[in-house]
């Protein structure tokens, strides 16, 4: 087996023996370096494993470092070497293409697992090998250019926004993130922000002693804990009350949890991918979000387009949805019409991907003789994209308004009594099939249940406890 070189760039004589000496001991050869100039001689002269780069150097910056490598040697992973608490200086190493960074003075726990991360980044390419093409269809140009940048972030270890409309597949995306990474043999965390009550959010995230408060009758990890070595998926992350915003901040920062009623810091070490369908960044502006928490999270932006961008992946999108749906019901896949082919590909689908396998698994129950119509789509008109206003605060909560009518309705009779307890209970009846249908198909699983009604969980419990539904 070939050797394995690591590059040292520290202007320090202490800090270079210091990694040496710990990176000897895992086996690595070390090269050092004092400056920009021998750093750029010793790059030109091997090729490295990987590298660390202080921040300050005499004939230049770190920075000057992570930018060359990550421009002639994309191959090597490098780590930079900040003042503790240089928070501004870590993001931009990690914008510049750094995969993560270390604090002064070097703790040698953090530093052993930073290695490790990198090594494994050394051993496997499978950034452009993963035939991630297979979860992520579609062959029109921006799905091509999506998979290139997942592919190409997920070496990284930086933190990723995800930012996309409902029904895009924005979790999807996160999981080819991590899986595409070197954590992907550790735990893949997804958490829907929006789904855990207020007052419940700092237990989950952090966890908590035994006693700590009224029903902690046991140690209870967090989710950060769950994730420990490997990724956390935030999503909904614009769902998190302020309070909660803060405390994530100062853990992203400080990469330390304490769960309530303990003394002491546990250290955690996860990977960060957040996502939500409102426009954070407008937040931010209205004072809705902190800004600061914004800048973490959003080292690197990561935009999933909308089905209507893409509208040639739909014929393909409608094959695959089909044979699944073939083989859950055990029959030949459904076909489509040419008018229905053409009514999908015209329409907005607002709803996304998520709203096209809905489509089609109501048509494919409505259909004769296992070819769909036009008019076994069942599709709304809607309302073109472009049209949407700038939000209000409100309205980032909310749907956009539909346009108002050119002309007032004529005044309808009201109805009697009876009529209306008629019509509501029609319309409770037809939700509680809807809801027991879902729940079945995911064998009354809640969470994958009101992911499949387009709901949030804390809104198919209300739903659950208005209908009466154990």
């Amino acid at each position: 087996m070939s050797k394995q070189l690591a590059l040292v760039i520290d202007d320090e004589r202490d800090i270079r023996e210091l990694l040496t000496l710990t990176l000897g001991r895992m086996g690595l050869v070390v090269d050092t370096a004092a400056n920009v100039a021998e750093a750029r001689q010793r790059l030109s002269e091997n090729r490295y494993t990987l590298c660390f780069t202080d921040m300050r150097l005499p004939d230049g910056s770190g920075q000057d470092i992570v930018e060359y490598v990550a421009g002639h040697h994309p191959e090597t992973p490098i780590a930079m070497i900040t003042a503790y608490g240089n928070v501004d200086a870590a993001v931009n190493a990690l914008k510049a293409g750094a995969f993560d960074f270390v604090s002064k003075p070097v703790d040698i726990n953090v530093l052993r697992r930073l290695v490790q991360t990198a090594l494994k980044l050394g051993e496997t390419k499978r950034a452009e090998q993963v035939a991630s093409g297979s979860k992520l269809i579609g062959e029109s140009a921006p799905m091509q250019e999506l998979r290139a940048t997942i592919a190409k972030i997920a070496r990284s270890q930086a933190p990723v926004y995800i930012a996309g409309e409902s029904g895009v597949g924005k979790e999807l995306v996160a999981r080819l993130i991590h899986e595409l990474g070197p954590r992907s043999a550790t735990p893949f965390v997804p958490v829907n922000c929006g789904a855990i009550p207020s007052e419940l959010m700092e237990s989950e995230f952090f966890g908590h002693k035994k006693g700590s408060f009224t029903g902690a009758h046991a140690d209870k990890d967090g989710l950060f804990q769950a994730a420990h070595g490997g990724t956390l998926f935030l999503d909904e992350v614009a769902e998190l009350p302020v309070h909660m915003q803060v405390k994530l901040l100062r853990v992203i920062q400080e990469k330390a949890v304490r769960p309530i009623g303990a003394r002491a810091e546990v250290p955690v070490d996860v990977r960060i991918l957040s996502a939500t369908h409102k426009n954070l960044a407008r937040m931010v502006d209205l004072g809705a979000f902190r800004q600061d928490l914004f800048y973490r999270i959003n080292v690197i932006e990561l935009r999933v387009p909308p089905l209507r961008e893409r509208r040639g992946d739909i014929p393909l999108l409608a094959t695959r949805v089909l044979e699944r749906l073939a083989r859950d019901g055990g029959g030949p896949p459904a076909r489509l019409s040419e008018g229905a082919t053409a009514a999908l590909m015209t329409y907005e689908f607002p709803g996304n991907v998520r709203e096209l396998e809905n489509v089609l698994e109501r048509a494919v129950a409505l259909c004769e003789d296992n070819v769909i119509a036009a008019a076994d789509l069942r599709l709304i008109p809607t309302q073109s994209a472009g049209s949407v206003a700038e939000p209000t605060p409100a309205a980032l909560h909310e749907a956009p308004p539909r346009a108002a009518p050119a002309a007032p309705p004529a005044p309808a009779a009201p109805l009697s009594d009876s009529a209306f307890n008629d019509l509501a209970a029609a319309v409770a009846e037809t939700e509680r099939a809807a809801i027991m249908k879902a729940l079945e198909a995911t064998r009354w699983n809640r969470t994958a249940a009101a992911r499949h009604l387009g709901l949030t969980l804390r809104q198919l419990r209300y739903r659950l406890e208005k209908l009466g539904i154990e």
